[in-house]
């Protein structure tokens, strides 16, 4: 017996998809033609390859050094940020039921989900200025505490979920409380682990905001400043700035492609368990 489609989800799931994979055929097709195809038309596909325009663009935006300032921000912010907020994350879970302290800290966290950015956005760049932080390494101090609120709220979660019984044992065995997090816990902690990871490698590659109040020099700018730069001065070369574009979002789509498993599977445990 064949089953019945439900021809109303198919729908959906095309149109969802048609929504996400039409700019990106003309993000390749503008990136891929020279400035005459594109002036008779954006739709139609390229007569030819002009791979050149992604060269041009690497020269014109300083690609590389920005691609490093990425890189090195990401990964930075990546690693501090899976170390410190787990830490804290199980230091509020094993504590908050029996402080008020830490359950205080908990919903101090959580509370500044609802904080919009620009109300804050002057104070940080007086703060950051005043103590010498607008340059990289403050930037990754910043990524690092601006993630503890979201962090914090999946991290409890999950870490909720592991028994208490097996922190015990190590304990009776002779454990400090450092060792039965670094030997216990945090190897449990994997999957939530590379969900943070993965959703803090996303948010510090593609964000804009921060960087351009907080960076002074133009040899410290991330992939989104150059770009922002590169548009406002050449804001007709839709070909080049299209190039730049794919080759910014390449290194994100390939992480997420492998690692979209992880973001799925890390959430669902912690939700559920």
């Amino acid at each position: 017996m064949s089953k019945k489609v439900n021809w109303t989800s198919t729908a959906f799931i095309a149109a969802g998809s048609l929504f996400v994979f039409f700019p990106l055929y003309i993000a390749i097709a503008i990136a891929l033609k020279s400035p005459q195809e594109l002036a008779n038309s954006v739709l139609a596909l390229p007569t030819g390859l002009h791979f050149e325009n992604f060269t041009r663009a690497i020269e014109a935006t300083n690609f590389f050094n920005a691609f490093k300032n990425s890189a090195f921000i990401t990964t930075a912010a990546v690693v501090f940020t899976v170390l410190t907020n787990s830490m804290v994350a199980y230091a509020i879970t094993r504590n908050m039921k029996n402080s008020k302290f830490f359950k205080f800290l908990y919903f101090y966290f959580v509370s500044a989900l609802f904080i919009p950015f620009p109300i804050i956005m002057l104070p940080i760049v007086k703060q950051t200025t005043m103590f010498g932080m607008n340059n990289p390494l403050g930037l990754v101090f910043l990524y690092i505490v601006y993630g503890v609120a979201f962090n914090t709220f999946i991290y409890v979660g999950y870490i909720r979920s592991i028994p208490k019984e097996l922190e015990e044992a190590a304990i009776v065995d002779g454990c400090t409380t450092w060792g039965v997090f670094w030997r216990i816990i945090f190897p449990l902690l994997k999957p939530i682990n590379a969900t943070v990871g993965i959703l803090t490698c996303l948010w510090v590659w593609n964000d804009f905001m921060l960087p351009l109040i907080i960076l002074n020099d133009q040899d410290h700018m991330t992939l989104p400043l150059v770009q922002y730069v590169f548009q406002s001065e050449f804001g007709t070369d839709y070909n080049l700035a299209f190039a730049s574009y794919l080759m910014a979002l390449a290194p994100m789509v390939i992480v997420y492609l492998f690692a979209q498993k992880w973001i799925i599977s890390g959430v669902t445990r912690g939700a559920v368990k």
